[in-house]
């Protein structure tokens, strides 16, 4: 009988959630959560096997859906990794009002009550870990990302501050913040011609190194993790400036190439 502890990872067919995956399968049995079943049992394969649960996490219902099926399969979960999310890019008042309701419902409302609905029991055990995956954005409002960006601001807030509510539990809460990672997230995005993600000066990490130093940053129980010298400078550098300035320097940097 398999006794490692289980992990479950949103958002894992790909991209940041895939790596992560991988990187955790050596210590954890896994719960891989994504829309796609035939990416998640490719993973599952890969890696040596895994619990499949295909589900849309951008629905209202997501977590209790989610709930119904660990508590079917008899799963607790000690380590939850929170990477499922998405952005949208352009300017707001245009913006497609059931795309910005899905962000919010999965950037924020599905990961608010997922982490609600596992930590109880974590709690009572004394240990468990909560990796909850935010951005370089989080530090600075978003123009032209502005939803996408206020729900990155959120997870770090929310992260920081449940980790020093479980001081002292045998729970952590670590907040995981990268910069321009290439993967798919981009497409999704529309945003491949956009400024930032062509700046010579951070060019963009691989999900992989990001995963690596996610990974050991959860089992430090570090509380904020930033991979990238760049990255971390990037993210003091608004709080540096006078406020009123950051919005458009952010603007700048979002706007296409033409």
């Amino acid at each position: 009988m398999n006794t490692k502890p289980l992990a479950l990872v949103t958002g894992a067919s790909g991209g940041i959630g895939e790596e992560i995956a991988k990187q955790l399968a050596n210590k954890y049995r896994l719960v891989l959560v994504a829309r796609s079943q035939d990416k998640l049992e490719a993973l599952a394969k890969e890696i040596g096997g895994a619990e499949v649960i295909a589900l849309d996490l951008a629905m209202p219902n997501a977590t209790q859906q989610l709930m119904m099926q660990l508590e079917q399969r008899k799963l607790s979960i000690e380590v939850l990794v929170n990477n499922a999310g998405f952005a949208d890019y352009g300017e707001f008042h245009l913006a497609d009002p059931a795309k910005l309701e899905q962000m919010v419902l999965l950037n924020i409302h599905t990961l608010t009550m997922l982490t609600r609905a596992l930590l109880p029991s974590m709690v009572a055990a004394k240990r468990g870990k909560v990796l909850n995956v935010a951005s370089t954005a989080a530090f600075m409002p978003g123009p032209l990302m502005a939803v996408y960006y206020a729900s990155k601001a959120y997870v770090l807030s929310f992260g920081e501050a449940l980790d020093e509510e479980l001081r002292g539990t045998g729970v952590s809460v670590t907040t995981l913040c990268p910069g321009p990672v290439k993967t798919g997230f981009q497409d999704r995005a529309a945003m491949n011609d956009s400024k930032l993600l062509q700046n010579p000066m951070n060019p963009m990490m691989t999900s992989q190194e990001v995963a690596i130093q996610a990974v050991a940053a959860l089992e430090k129980k570090a509380r904020v993790v930033i991979p990238g010298l760049m990255n971390q400078i990037l993210a003091v550098v608004p709080r540096l400036m006078p406020r009123a300035f950051v919005p458009s320097m952010v603007k700048n940097a979002q706007a296409r190439n033409h």
